[in-house]
């Protein structure tokens, strides 16, 4: 077959998301906004899952601790958004480094059980707190103007949230390009092949623990901006179940199955919209089914049929 630069393509599905807002009505909009910030949780999630092999459930507890520290800090502090995004994607930050504290001593499925009960707890507080986080009826926030700009907050936040996707995927494919990536790698390997060449498993865990909630963070705080509203139930196991879809039917391990994984899911999510009881179904059947016929995702289909797609882990 020929082959298909990937930074044509790139290109092209730039500038496809660029002229979006001018042709499309609000709803697809905001769709294509919501499937942005997925990107951005799916690549966060297999910098930690996919590369560094840290099996943790931590995901949405993070996401939302993003969203709630974003608004929060508008709400209860009064900081401007344009301070607050960037505060609550350090502070999600600094909570991955503590939930990383587990992940030190244990591995595999009692990691597992550590960050879920980390979830479990996260939704309680988000739940019973109700002097901080305001309780099950959570909490609306302040549109984000963009009248400077000349554009309406709809438009502003769905282009925001555009250049930040695209930075943070960018990021994101540099580091596992790296000295970082490759660690992460011999990490999900084995662990004493790493420690025996000298790798620093506590660091590099660390790493892949902050960097991942990191993402999350900045997820979180966009998805606020996009909802104007904050609410527990956004982030409970469904929200946890529909991350590691996203991964996992994008391609393990792979930045651009991220990219794929987060959009076919984000489609797959609004097909079910008006079956709200079939769509924990047909996740679970969905996840299932690539596991057993596609394990290695969506991307693995795109580099068959279409050569220069490959991800070597050097630059």
């Amino acid at each position: 077959m020929p082959r298909i630069p990937r930074s044509a393509v790139v290109a092209l599905g730039l500038g496809v998301l660029t002229v979006l807002p001018f042709v499309a009505n609000p709803y697809i909009l905001y769709v294509t906004t919501i499937a942005l910030i997925y990107v951005i949780l799916a690549v966060g999630l297999n910098l930690l899952l996919g590369y560094a092999g840290q099996f943790a459930f931590a995901n949405a507890a993070l996401f939302g601790i993003g969203a709630y520290a974003a608004g929060l800090l508008q709400v209860k502090l009064g900081w401007p958004f344009w301070v607050a995004l960037p505060g609550g994607a350090v502070f999600t930050a600094l909570v991955g480094l503590v939930v990383a504290l587990p992940a030190l001593r244990l591995s595999g499925l009692y990691l597992a059980l550590a960050t879920m009960a980390f979830a479990q707890f996260t939704q309680w507080v988000l739940l019973n707190w109700e002097s901080v986080t305001f309780g099950a009826g959570g909490f609306r926030i302040p549109p984000v103007s963009f009248a400077w700009l000349g554009l309406s907050t709809a438009r502003g936040v769905y282009y925001l949230t555009l250049v930040v996707t695209a930075l943070l995927v960018a990021a994101a494919w540099n580091t596992v390009r790296s000295r970082i990536g490759r660690a992460f790698v011999a990490l999900r390997d084995s662990e004493v092949a790493a420690d025996s060449l000298g790798i620093d498993l506590a660091r590099y865990k660390t790493i892949a623990f902050g960097l991942s909630a990191f993402y999350a963070g900045v997820a979180g705080g966009l998805y606020r901006a996009a909802l104007n509203f904050v609410g527990p139930e956004g982030f409970d196991v469904f929200q946890m179940v529909i991350h590691f879809s996203m991964v996992v039917v994008g391609g393990l391990g792979s930045v651009w199955g991220s990219v794929l994984g987060a959009a076919a899911l984000v489609g797959f999510q609004e097909t079910l919209r008006g079956f709200k009881g079939a769509q924990e179904i047909g996740f679970g059947l969905l996840l299932i089914l690539c596991i057993v016929f596609l394990p290695e995702g969506l991307i693995s289909l795109l580099k068959r049929r279409a050569p220069g797609w490959e991800e070597p882990l050097r630059r």
